[in-house]
């Protein structure tokens, strides 16, 4: 991902979560030359100084079937929004588009125990929906092997990860704080905090 030494974040804190508050993601693949790529929910784990990213997706599709030992991308997409120049005090100005993305790369391996599976989709339901989570306990197993039988299992370490925080610091902080204003009345109070947060 294109982005240039003012755009990058290096704090672990802050990457992690943003992905975490960001983490319906997008898998891409390209095994043999031939991309592929699907929207998953993803669990965000710290193991050490190691992140994992847990996931599942339908059987049925066809992409988990071309992991092998290639590497693959994920992408976390923050909050975004146009810029108009209209917004600046300085002139000429040119229309933008800013925002938050972080792409993490690794090799997926899929999960085939049954435990580690049930476990996997145990972790999910209690960070998403931790009221229902005695519901999801109380399921038969039968269900449940019904269900864990229907999707693959896998997790990517992540060998390397790309940032990109586009938030206008290449104009300065009075525009910037001027482009907060806007975004505020445009009712995008995520970007402008983000934008707030990081202001130059």
């Amino acid at each position: 991902m294109y982005s240039p030494p003012y755009n990058q974040v290096e704090d672990r804190a802050e990457r992690v979560a943003f992905m975490r508050s960001n983490s319906f993601c997008l898998l891409v693949t390209g095994a043999g030359g031939e991309l592929a790529a699907s929207h998953l929910p993803c669990l965000v784990e710290e193991r050490g100084e190691k992140l994992a990213l847990v996931m599942h997706m339908a059987r049925a599709n066809p992409q988990w079937q071309s992991f092998f030992d290639d590497e693959a991308l994920v992408v976390f997409s923050g909050p975004h929004a146009y810029v108009s120049p209209r917004w600046y005090e300085r002139a000429p100005a040119v229309p933008t588009w800013n925002y938050a993305a972080v792409h993490a790369y690794g090799v997926p391996r899929v999960i085939e125990e049954r435990e580690a599976k049930h476990a996997s989709q145990r972790r999910l339901v209690a960070e998403l929906d931790p009221q229902w989570l005695p519901a999801f306990d109380a399921l038969p197993r039968e269900y449940i092997d019904q269900m864990l039988n229907g999707i693959v299992n896998f997790e990517l370490e992540v060998t390397r990860l790309e940032t990109r925080w586009k938030l206008s610091q290449n104009r300065g902080r009075r525009e910037q704080e001027l482009i907060i204003g806007r975004l505020e009345e445009a009712g995008e109070g995520a970007l402008a905090e983000l934008t707030r947060k990081h202001l130059v």
